[in-house]
């Protein structure tokens, strides 16, 4: 299966990460994957020191390389529309967001010429559904995670450095005064989440929350926003805790984890379980190599 992956994001985000640990788990499994992104993206850059095949995003380019590929596959918005443009097979889209899918003319556009989307939860199947996007053209694939071979052995507590406002900085700033507790505003999960053994994230509205999965492969105890996807992988009380966004709230659940070492190392140890058995690269893999399947089997001619 020859499968052509767009995205055109220039910065290295969660949605990039899942789109370089899912290219790589094709590539593991056989299959003949081409990733097209901007030319100084770091996916792009990441992707290519990893030995993958990859090529700089252009129209031209998308319009070369799909009229030989069995599929595309757009993992963000811009090359959502890119690929609707210059559609030479068929077309799986993904949807990664919480919030509601536009309705102007040119979204409704875009979206009808999509052959099938792939959901990162059920909150982001719901905003397609809400847009009209019949359920049988929408798959539900979880993000998947490495899962390190030892869980993580330190005392910090880490939150991704963000300077989103609908990541909540100002929010966890008031919350760790409150609760009298350094957090670590992390420019690079990879490196720092060994040394935790808390790990915040807030969200006003979140399709899912790759970096809490991560968090939980580690064995970690989280806490995080009571909203929209992070309820999917975040079982209040088994897996970690659910805080309303309010500093005063956040800051509870923050001082607990911290003076309960017990709770942590049960909530921890729990979240690395459901990681093992739901949320791992290979259970995003098969479950994407399904969806191509059925969109293929969809698209012959009878």
């Amino acid at each position: 299966m020859r499968v052509l992956h767009l995205d055109s994001g220039c910065t290295m985000r969660g949605g990039q990460w899942q789109a370089l640990l899912l290219l790589e788990g094709l590539a593991r499994a056989g299959e003949d994957v081409l990733l097209l992104a901007p030319r100084r993206a770091p996916l792009l850059a990441a992707a290519r020191a990893r030995g993958l095949l990859t090529a700089p995003l252009s129209l031209s380019a998308l319009a070369r390389h799909s009229r030989s590929a069995d599929l595309v596959h757009a993992h963000d918005a811009r090359s959502h529309a890119l690929a609707a443009l210059l559609k030479r097979a068929p077309l799986v889209a993904a949807r990664r967001v919480a919030f509601p899918v536009r309705r102007d003319p040119l979204s409704r556009w875009k979206y009808a010429r999509a052959d099938h989307f792939i959901a990162v939860s059920q909150c982001a199947r719901a905003t397609l559904l809400a847009a009209g996007v019949p359920a049988d053209k929408i798959s539900v694939v979880y993000d998947g995670v490495p899962v390190p071979e030892a869980p993580a052995g330190g005392d910090w507590i880490v939150a991704p450095a963000s300077s989103d406002r609908r990541k909540c900085p100002e929010l966890l700033r008031q919350a760790a005064e409150l609760a009298r507790a350094p957090v670590r505003f992390s420019e690079n999960l990879d490196e720092d989440l060994p040394r935790a053994a808390i790990f915040v994230y807030l969200s006003e509205a979140e399709g899912l929350g790759s970096a809490v999965l991560l968090a939980m492969a580690h064995g970690i105890a989280v806490v995080a926003s009571r909203t929209g996807g992070l309820l999917e992988i975040v079982e209040h009380e088994r897996t970690g805790l659910l805080a309303e966004n309010s500093p005063a709230a956040v800051a509870a659940a923050i001082a607990r984890l911290r003076d309960d070492p017990e709770l942590r190392s049960r909530l921890g140890q729990q979240a690395r379980n459901q990681v093992l058995e739901r949320f791992t690269v290979e259970h995003m893999v098969r479950a994407t190599l399904a969806v191509y399947e059925k969109v293929l089997a969809c698209s012959k001619p009878s």
